[in-house]
């Protein structure tokens, strides 16, 4: 884990204590000398700020992500991913791509479809709860999201393709407190 994750780890420590001594869990009397709004606000701020600190330490980590092959459904066209509890990744080198069912329960999943061969409309169907999905996507492709999202939500950063007749991604995503991410 990198510095920036013991940090965070430190931050989260702290509140947790401060916040278990404002509720009477505990008794530790150098952290009960303060009780006022500013007392929430900073505790709030730096519980923010130690989770940020944690996730993007992990989130950065490549060596987390287990680099999987990619896999096929029954019929042999459309893959079927499912991550519960840790993250994986999988990389399109020149493969057709026929569509996708994504599922992230408490992980993550990033697919880098950029060097896939995509020559007709897919459908990328996502789930996730308390988790994220990362897209990779190729400029020649359009893309259009339907989401529906509770406490998450999906990010689409894409550029548009010049061509009208280009194939399109369209992801369905439904988000329970997690996201998903699309980019070139």
């Amino acid at each position: 884990m990198k510095t920036k994750g013991l940090v965070g780890i430190i931050l989260v420590t702290g509140c947790l204590l401060k916040i278990a001594t404002l509720t009477g869990l505990i008794h530790i009397v150098w952290l009960e000398r303060v009780e006022s709004w500013e007392t929430y606000f900073s505790l709030f701020i730096l519980l923010y700020v130690g989770l940020w600190l944690i996730f993007d330490s992990i989130r950065s980590n490549r060596d987390l992500w287990i680099q999987r092959p990619i896999p096929r459904s029954k019929e042999g066209q459309r893959i079927d991913c499912a991550v519960s509890f840790g993250g994986d990744e999988y990389t399109y080198s020149g493969e057709p791509f026929h569509g996708a069912r994504l599922v992230a329960k408490c992980g993550g999943i990033r697919m880098d479809l950029r060097n896939a061969k995509i020559t007709k409309d897919e459908e990328i169907d996502i789930s996730t709860f308390m988790g994220g999905v990362e897209l990779f996507v190729p400029t020649s492709v359009n893309i259009e999201v339907k989401s529906r999202s509770f406490i998450g939500g999906v990010g689409n950063e894409t550029l548009k393709s010049i061509h009208p007749d280009a194939p399109c991604l369209h992801i369905v995503a439904s988000n329970i407190l997690g996201g998903v991410s699309v980019r070139n």
